[in-house]
């Protein structure tokens, strides 16, 4: 299974999400939105086939958070830095605990690394009284899509595979998009 994104669904999509954040967004965020919104559909195409995330999506994702988090306050960008970080490393540590601990009562994994280094991502480019939104917005959408593809007629039950990632990515670009368009 090839874990790089479908380039004309990469484009496309971005494509989009680039215009829309240029057109709304001061130019700072603008950039930002964009590069975070191409990053989170490569990771969503990816993991929606191959149900892993890539270390390039994740890494480059924290990555440029924290540059963004720099960016998008310069009079404390040092501060900026400092919280975002910290927010990614907790973010990623509670994630990683219910790993864990899904782990050890199921006797199964139930979520991967990849999830846990996207939710440090989450962590980086979200302020902490929006994490949990992003999360409940991203699990909100998994089980629609559980739902509908019940309703269609697939078989769902406790084993089926999910790639929480796939719902986790919008989600991300999304709450933060509409937290630097709506303050």
């Amino acid at each position: 299974m090839s874990l790089r994104p479908n380039l004309v669904v990469l484009v496309s999509a971005g494509g989009t999400v680039a215009a829309v954040s240029l057109l709304t967004l001061p130019w700072p965020a603008a950039i930002a939105s964009s590069v975070l919104g191409v990053l989170m559909i490569a990771g969503a195409d990816v993991d929606a086939k191959a149900f892993l995330l890539p270390n390039a999506v994740t890494y480059a994702a924290i990555a440029s958070g924290v540059v963004a988090a720099a960016a998008l306050d310069p009079l404390d960008g040092w501060h900026a830095v400092m919280g975002a970080t910290a927010r990614g490393a907790a973010t990623a540590l509670a994630l990683a605990l219910t790993k864990w601990s899904y782990a050890r009562l199921r006797m199964r994994e139930g979520l991967g690394f990849g999830d846990v280094k996207l939710a440090a991502a989450v962590g980086v480019w979200l302020p902490t009284a929006t994490i949990p939104l992003c999360f409940g917005l991203a699990a909100g959408a998994a089980l629609v899509a559980v739902l509908l593809a019940r309703f269609r007629g697939e078989e769902v039950h406790a084993f089926t595979r999910v790639p929480f990632g796939a719902f986790l990515c919008p989600a991300l670009w999304l709450v933060f998009f509409a937290g630097v368009l709506l303050p």
